[in-house]
């Protein structure tokens, strides 16, 4: 006996019917609210100063390019060579000692440039632009100087996302330091990037921009080796 296909739909070839779409008939029965709903995708926010203030206290916290960036608190080698470096600028430039002064040397500010937050380990305004220090949370001024002590954890982004910032910022001059390599490097915003204008190792005498007109030796930045 044959069968009634009449109540079944055809294929378009005149074929037997074509198997129902289990996903078409699923997104029939959705309503139009529920149909967009499940074909959205989440979309992350960018990280903001309240992702910053939530961070650890025993973790500095960036914001770089929307990104949350967090990192536990330097090692000795580090901590030894921002110090000491303080020491070193903040005596003549900052309080006049020994040098031709017109600074404020910094350590840690809180740099708010743009979308992006950058705890940079030193950091220097020249007085003609920034007369008194502003007693705030943070600073929206870029300075005219910073210095990235580098560690295995912070290098990249020191060397590149940070970099790339402070010369959008217009700062003009900025130092990388490594503790563990011992070199200390300067480099002059030229044209909107940043130029290598020099590079020492060891203990030699450092005398660079913007600080050049003094002399301290950069064997002071390191660790002395461990006595027996």
């Amino acid at each position: 006996m044959a069968s009634d296909s009449s109540d079944s739909p055809e294929a378009p070839d005149g074929s037997d019917a074509l198997p129902p779409d289990p996903q078409k008939a699923k997104t029939e029965k959705e309503s139009p609210t529920r149909q967009v709903a499940r074909k959205a995708r989440p979309v992350k926010k960018p990280a903001t100063y309240q992702d910053v203030l939530d961070a650890p206290p025993n973790m500095v916290a960036e914001v770089l390019g929307g990104a949350l960036y967090t990192f536990p608190r330097p090692a000795t080698p580090h901590g030894r060579a921002a110090s000491s470096l303080g020491v070193r600028l903040g005596g003549p430039f900052d309080y006049d000692r020994g040098g031709p002064g017109g600074w404020w040397i910094l350590d840690e500010p809180e740099l708010h440039l743009g979308d992006d937050i950058v705890v940079p380990d030193l950091a220097g305004w020249r007085r003609e632009r920034m007369p008194a220090i502003p007693d705030v949370a943070y600073f929206s001024q870029a300075p005219d100087w910073a210095c990235e002590v580098l560690s295995p954890s912070t290098r990249a982004l020191d060397e590149g996302a940070k970099k790339t910032t402070y010369a959008r910022e217009g700062v003009t001059h900025i130092w990388h330091v490594d503790p563990l390599a011992r070199w200390l490097a300067a480099y002059a915003l030229r044209d909107g990037r940043y130029a290598l204008i020099g590079k020492l190792t060891g203990d030699v005498p450092v005398s660079l921009p913007p600080f050049d007109a003094i002399e301290f030796s950069l064997g002071d930045l390191w660790l002395s080796p461990a006595k027996p």
